[in-house]
């Protein structure tokens, strides 16, 4: 999922108790960064703070409600409590709309909601023979569950949705982790090799291959 957020103790604390709750989360601090990476990636939630720098989050979910059909869901956070102000998220495109301060055990409850009727988000994923549900955070090939750790599925979840595309390494450890990745580092690789010997190792077809001084990409054959 995206969170936008320009509030920094806000943007840490959310990421980090939605990161521990087993979620995939990818950060930006206004709309304009917002809108650009909900273009880039399909994210299956958007969580949107109204007031940032930028698009403002009513504007980037016009805009992602305009490119995309049916697209993430959407979920407001924001200040603003009056009556009008809701109707205005909700009439934007949202799905829900969250008045600050919270509590994060029901931001949690709303985003486990918005998964379970899918939102305006596919409900599961494919690659090949590979697919993810991500509302249930299943993955199952040929028929057969496997069984990932939290920072597994996250990371082949973020290659299923750039599935053709190559993904970095820094990009794997900000979106796993949210960390900056150092060059001596190779956390990446180890957790890479981790799912593939769960995913690909059993079978006779690979999907996660390796692109030489680039990083890593998920092909899904055809048949």
């Amino acid at each position: 999922m995206l969170f936008a957020e320009d509030e920094p103790t806000i943007r840490e604390f959310v990421t980090r108790g939605l990161t521990e709750a087993g979620y995939a989360v990818d950060t930006v601090a206004d709309g304009t960064e917002a809108l650009l990476a909900a273009e880039a990636v399909e994210y299956d939630v958007l969580i949107l703070d109204v007031a940032m720098p930028g698009l403002d989050g009513l504007e980037v979910c016009r805009r992602v409600r305009a490119q995309k059909s049916p697209g993430p869901a959407i979920l407001f956070l924001s200040a603003r409590d009056t009556i009008a102000d809701r109707v205005r998220g909700l009439d934007a495109g949202a799905e829900d709309y969250l008045v600050k301060p919270f509590a994060f055990a029901e931001l949690l409850a709303r985003v486990r909601a918005l998964l379970r009727r899918g939102g305006g988000a596919p409900g599961t994923l494919e690659a090949g023979d590979l697919s993810i549900d991500p509302a249930a955070r299943t993955v199952m090939r040929r028929g057969t569950e496997i069984a990932l750790t939290a920072k597994e599925y996250s990371l082949l979840e973020y290659l299923v949705r750039n599935a053709g595309r190559v993904v970095t390494r820094s990009m794997l450890a900000e979106h796993v982790w949210n960390l900056e990745l150092e060059a001596e580092s190779n956390f990446i690789d180890v957790l890479v090799y981790a799912v593939r010997k769960k995913v690909d190792a059993p079978f006779d077809a690979q999907l996660i291959r390796t692109v030489r001084g680039a990083g890593y990409r998920l092909d899904a054959p055809a048949g």
